[in-house]
Parts: structure tokens; C-alpha cells; sequence
């Protein structure tokens, strides 16, 4: 259910009932694009069931599920068409189309042959920790993020979110906890095998290690060389690992194998233990996360 979360917290919410929020989405559902329509988003029930709410409630979390579809003309058969038509028209009339002119019959074919391209789609995941006071996305990816708010916000008049700030930025934790021993990282978290540090300048230098023991010492080396962490791998309580990056972005979210065993229960009461699970856990997790960066500001 949730593989990346991008962490925003919720600014402005006004009191609204379960109802008042499925009206709302219900105003703009997904509608696939049209022949000439390059993009198009909308709300799909979380549930694999066409006719199933567009907001559940799982132990006072809202979860949503916004729908993206993008058409995409592939840019070497623009040109191809664009390179054609400019010929044809300096056979006929002697003369090169000027940079107007080019931008012009671009835009007219790539509207010609938009009702022939491929249409692919995407789900954003949309959780709001109603007690927390936390927006939580399933993409890293800023587009998404962008589309995911914006209709939210559109939906719900009077709602705001904006990115959570900590007492002490990631990037900053990151490089005190990789110097420190680990017996010293902040409980409950633990070094996982992964981490990404970055040096300064129009060139930065770049160190990765993957799959190999984070060692202080030489940790410390390359943070005294103007270097700092921008994605580390972490392991909460032994039950969830994660990569954190130095936006409060948590990526390749992997819970322990136990962590959702097969139920004899039907898909519906399925879909609401897993989601009851994920939810309960991550929500810990960032618990314990912003507490060991000082605290929200």
C-alpha cells in the first residue's frame, strides 16, 4: 500500500464528517482523457471495487486514492512530422518557416497525434493522520506531489497543508547519527546497509554505500570532508525498514515478513486489517522519527 511517503504537515482542516469528504471527491471523480486530452486526474475508491466509498475510515485515518493519466506524443515523432511539413512548405514556397511558425505546426501535431498515443496511469496513495495532524503521500515524485495537494485542496475548501519542518533537519540527524556509535543512533532506530552522501560545488563529488556495514569511523572521514548524508537506511524496531532522504521523504518502505500474513478473512476485511496494519506501523514510525529530529518546529 505505502512504498515512499512524502510527509506534509496539515496547516488548516476544517471539521469535516466522513460524509462531507465523499460528497466532496465524489464532485470530481476520475474520468479517463479524451482523444485531444493530454492529461486528466480524479478520485478512485481505495478499495478495488468501482462502486466502494472514495474515503475510508481505518481507526481515524483517512486514506484516498487520486488517479493520474498522462498521454505522451513521443517527441521523435513530432519532430519526424514537424521536419516533413517544413520541407513540404520550402518545395512550395521557397522558404524556411521561421521559429513561430515551427512552434505553431508543433503544437498543431502534437494535438493530431494525441488521439493515437498511449495513455499511462498512475495512483497516489492519500493518507491524512486525522490525530497527527499529517499529510502523508505515496510518491517522492514533485509532480505528483504538486497534483495530489492541489486536489485536495481543491476538494475540500478551506484545507491547507505544507512540508513539515523539524527542530533539526534530516540531513543534519543524518550526519550526527552516522558519526556516532550505534548504540548511540536515537532509539528506536537502527543503521541499515545504505547511504548516499554529497559534497558542495557545481561538481559535487558523490558516495554511495550499498549492502555494506556503515562504519563511524569511516563515516567520519567523509563527513570531515565537507560531504553530507542525503539518504540514509534505516530499521525501526526491526518491523520496517526505510531509506530517509534529506527532505523527510521516506523511500523503498519494506515491512517485516510477518507483518501481513495471509488472512481467511474476505478481501474486504482484508483490505481493512492491511490498511489498519500499515498505517498503525508508519504511523509509530513517524512518531518516533520527528521526535528524534527535535520535534516538529
Amino acid at each position: 500500500m505505502f512504498k515512499n511517503l512524502t510527509v506534509l504537515r496539515v496547516a488548516e482542516a476544517p471539521a469535516l464528517e466522513l460524509e462531507a469528504i465523499e460528497e466532496a471527491l465524489r464532485r470530481r471523480p476520475f474520468v479517463p482523457c479524451g482523444p485531444t486530452q493530454a492529461e486528466s486526474l480524479g478520485w478512485v475508491p481505495p478499495r478495488d471495487d468501482a462502486h466502494a466509498p472514495l474515503v475510508e475510515a481505518v481507526a481515524g485515518h483517512r486514506l484516498m486514492r487520486l488517479r493520474l493519466e498522462h498521454k505522451r506524443v513521443p517527441a521523435a515523432a513530432v519532430r519526424r512530422e514537424l521536419e516533413a511539413r517544413c520541407a513540404r512548405i520550402e518545395a512550395a514556397e521557397g522558404r524556411q518557416p521561421g521559429r513561430r511558425e515551427q512552434r505553431e505546426l508543433k503544437e498543431a501535431i502534437q494535438q493530431e497525434l494525441l488521439p493515437r498515443a498511449f495513455a499511462s496511469t498512475a495512483d497516489v496513495w492519500v493518507w491524512w493522520d486525522v490525530r497527527a495532524g499529517r499529510l502523508l503521500l505515496d510518491t517522492t515524485t514533485a509532480r505528483r506531489v504538486d497534483a495530489a495537494t492541489t486536489a485536495l485542496v481543491e476538494a475540500l475548501p478551506g484545507w491547507r497543508a505544507e512540508p513539515l519542518a523539524t527542530a533539526t533537519s534530516p540531513a543534519s540527524a543524518m550526519a550526527a547519527w552516522l558519526g556516532s556509535r550505534t548504540e548511540d543512533w536515537p532509539a528506536p532506530f537502527a543503521p541499515g546497509r545504505e547511504v548516499e552522501l554529497k559534497g558542495d560545488g557545481d561538481s559535487p563529488p558523490v558516495v554511495r554505500f550499498a549492502r555494506h556495514v556503515l562504519h563511524a569511523e569511516a563515516m567520519r572521514e567523509h563527513l570531515a570532508q565537507g560531504k553530507r548524508p542525503t539518504r540514509l537506511a534505516l530499521d525501526w524496531r526491526g518491523r520496517v525498514q526505510l531509506v530517509l532522504t534529506e527532505a523527510l521523504q521516506l523511500r523503498r518502505i519494506a515491512f517485516d515478513d510477518g507483518a501481513f500474513e495471509a488472512s481467511d478473512h474476505g478481501e474486504a476485511d482484508r483490505f481493512d486489517a492491511d490498511a489498519a496494519i500499515a498505517t498503525g506501523e508508519l504511523s509509530s514510525l513517524l512518531d518516533d522519527l520527528i521526535a528524534a529530529l527535535g520535534g516538529p518546529l
